[in-house]
């Protein structure tokens, strides 16, 4: 099989309490317009409410009982009044009783067990148990299945990043995002910078040409060893797979796709277009379990020729920096709260509010509320809003750079768009996994789509 043979068939195969309102020192005074000239979040003019509005009550369900749905949950109630956690479903009932004490214990909530779902099917049984609202937070690749079903239900979703963990999954997302947008039924995405106020901020004071003309940008997010599970003798394959999806490219997307994805989402904010090709590698070293890379370096080339180059690990006693630098003619950006010029000078920093000695948290935890603040004064005054094509577009750019990596080529946006490519089984039951391996590729190695994917 030649080098072109093989791409083909890889291609087509397998500061938030400071300066909570709009106006407050004289920040985030034009954030919707911003991000409607960038082109980035399709309806989505943000109302940066500290509390969503009073209305009569929404009763939402819980699909995926794991840390960040229960968590997920626990924002939502936190978003404002009358909002209630009403059902729950996963694949382990171990997983949804901890969710129910968890929840019981951080907001008194209680779920009846007769609202409490396990198994596959779970998904299907919350929406049809009479919720208004969906929050989707289970292994990314049952993403695109589970929210079309919501949609096609009639409810609001809330969906946890990444949207699909492969082309076909993400077109099947962009198809449910035109599908909500004519219902009227509101989505919003996990990608929590987009409602952060210091980012939000800084991308406006970006846009508005503070920095001058965006011309480039240096990506870092490093990090130690996801977590992972070791086998027990009595799981099957998909049940251990399942336990532990962070480690499997057809649940997770590979850390590129399901963690790194924040970082390249901002850069696309600041850059204001999608970019055109990609160019990788990357190799597993030191992860001890599942397929998946620990560590990646993509470059992306725009249209107009400009160059951003991207990079991430997992791997236990290295140094962690995080970087978001973006670069402009005048000066550079870092996307986090501040602008320097071109001598290093800072011109410009986010004013954060004075620190909570008690709330350790205080400088995050809002961005994750803020996310269903803006869901729950959608559906209740009709300041509609859905940015998941957005979240579908920063998805495939990390697919772009994943797929670039594995390959080792070069691979250009309209690949992916068109891309066959779909990762998984075809069905859903404890058993065997057949055609996927269970131990990393070889240290070093970038496998071929017939090594990974047949």
């Amino acid at each position: 099989m030649d080098d072109k043979q093989s791409r083909r068939e890889f291609l087509s195969t397998a500061a938030w309490s400071a300066v909570g309102t709009i106006g407050a020192a004289g920040l985030l005074t034009n954030c919707a317009s911003t991000n409607t000239v960038q082109g980035l979040r399709e309806e989505s003019q943000l109302s940066l409410l500290n509390e969503a509005p009073a209305g009569e009550t929404l009763r939402a369900g819980l699909v995926g009982c794991g840390g960040r749905g229960t968590g997920a949950a626990v924002n939502f109630v936190d978003a404002g009044p009358n909002l209630e956690i009403v059902a729950l479903g996963d694949v382990f009932e171990d997983q949804l009783t901890k969710c129910r004490t968890r929840l019981k214990k951080a907001r008194d909530i209680n779920v009846p067990e007769e609202n409490c779902y396990v198994g596959f099917d779970s998904y299907q049984k919350v929406i049809d148990s009479g919720v208004d609202i969906v929050l989707f937070a289970t292994p990314p690749h049952f993403r695109p299945m589970h929210v079309d079903a919501a949609i096609e239900a009639g409810k609001h979703v809330f969906q946890e990043k990444p949207v699909a963990v492969d082309p076909v999954g993400a077109r099947a997302m962009m198809a449910t995002t035109q599908k909500a947008r004519e219902k009227n039924l509101c989505m919003v995405s996990g990608t929590i910078r987009r409602y952060q106020k210091d980012f939000m901020e800084t991308q406006r004071r970006v846009a508005n040409g503070q920095i001058g003309e965006v011309i480039s940008a240096n990506i870092l997010r490093n990090g130690g060893a996801i977590w992972w599970v070791e086998r027990q003798p009595e799981w099957s394959d998909m049940e251990y797979m399942l336990r532990n999806w962070q480690s499997f490219s057809w649940l997770s997307g590979d850390h590129y796709v399901e963690q790194f994805i924040h970082e390249l989402d901002v850069m696309n904010w600041h850059m204001g277009s999608w970019p055109v090709k990609a160019s990788g590698y990357g190799g597993s070293n030191h992860h001890a379990s599942g397929d998946k890379f620990d560590h990646f370096s993509v470059s992306y080339i725009y249209e107009d020729g400009r160059r951003v180059n991207c990079s991430t690990r997992q791997i236990n006693g290295c140094d962690n920096s995080k970087i978001q630098h973006i670069t402009g003619t005048k000066g550079y950006a870092d996307a986090t709260g501040s602008l320097y010029n071109h001598d290093g000078e800072l011109i410009w920093e986010y004013p954060y509010p004075e620190r909570d000695a008690e709330d350790a948290t205080w400088k995050v935890k809002n961005p994750y509320v803020q996310e269903h603040i803006e869901l729950v004064n959608g559906i209740r005054t009709g300041n509609y809003i859905n940015d998941s094509e957005t979240m579908v577009k920063s998805t495939r750019m990390a697919l772009m750079g994943r797929m670039a990596a594995y390959t080792g080529e070069d691979i250009t946006w309209d690949e992916v768009v068109k891309s066959n490519l779909r990762l998984g089984p075809e069905t859903y039951e404890f058993g065997p996994v057949e055609g996927i391996s269970a131990k990393p590729p070889t240290v070093g190695s970038s496998p071929s789509s017939v090594q990974r994917y047949t």
